[in-house]
């Protein structure tokens, strides 16, 4: 199956249309299916096994929940940690924003485009960004693009994306059974379609020296991609500064993440 992007129902939608409202929620669902949660946070255990993030920023974060479902997965020393929700639609509700705060996050969200917020921002050396069901949005060109940004402003990054597959696009083609409703009934297909297999996004992540980068199919319906920086890289690789350090076992123990 060729990748094919497609305008998507949902992103052309107000954020307060019943029908989206309704497609958000769907998704929620959909998430639990597809396990993304549970698959983003042993991403984050296996990559950051010697090192915490100061900050962990999500693109199209939505209303916030899926980020703060691997949150609670979190063990005691990240409960400091600082989220950035990030977001062209401002939906995150105050009891989603209690709920972090109860687990001793700070957070805060920002409505903004996506390479609006990549071109203008700071970030810091340590941060993590993260994104779910985002990058299959866009084309190769704009993904490009996107992965560059990323690429400059972080020291390491994790999407989980559909997997491009059969099986993918046969469970989309069915979630009437779930009760999902017409706008995700038309989106799910497209996203797959949309979706990547083997190691598409490997190809269009930045040759920059001084990154390890890993991507596989996850659980039933997922792909998953990370890249991370090294202290120190292969022969003729940039030096990164010590603070920048990852150990070999945070790589090697991504392989032991995800189910083939």
């Amino acid at each position: 199956m060729e990748r094919l992007v497609e305008p998507e129902w949902l992103d052309q939608l107000p954020a307060d249309d019943t029908g989206a409202i309704g497609s958000r929620h769907d998704l929620k669902l959909l998430n639990a299916w597809m396990g993304n949660a549970g698959i983003l946070s042993r991403a984050i255990f296996g990559m950051c096994a010697t090192w915490t993030p100061r900050r962990i920023i999500e693109l199209g974060a939505g209303d916030g929940n899926f980020l703060l479902r691997v949150a609670e997965h979190f063990p005691q020393r990240w409960k400091n940690a600082h989220a950035v929700l990030i977001d062209r639609n401002s939906i995150v509700s105050s009891r989603t924003l209690q709920r972090f705060r109860s687990m001793g996050w700070e957070v805060e969200t920002l409505r903004s485009d996506l390479f609006d917020w990549l071109e203008r921002s700071a970030t810091t050396p340590d941060d993590l960004i993260v994104a779910n069901l985002i990058l299959h949005h866009f084309d190769s060109a704009s993904l490009l693009k996107l992965l560059r940004l990323v690429a400059e402003r972080a020291r390491a990054f994790i999407a989980v994306e559909p997997r491009r597959s059969l099986w993918s696009f046969t469970f989309s083609r069915l979630l009437w059974l779930l009760g999902c409703n017409h706008i995700t009934r038309h989106d799910a297909p497209v996203s797959v379609k949309a979706g990547f297999t083997g190691r598409e996004l490997t190809r269009l992540w930045p040759t920059t020296p001084g990154w390890q980068v890993h991507e596989a199919k996850a659980g039933l319906f997922s792909h998953v991609f990370a890249a991370s920086k090294w202290a120190h890289g292969s022969p003729g690789q940039r030096r990164e500064r010590k603070h920048f350090s990852a150990s070999p076992h945070d790589f090697a123990s991504l392989f032991l993440c995800f189910p083939f």
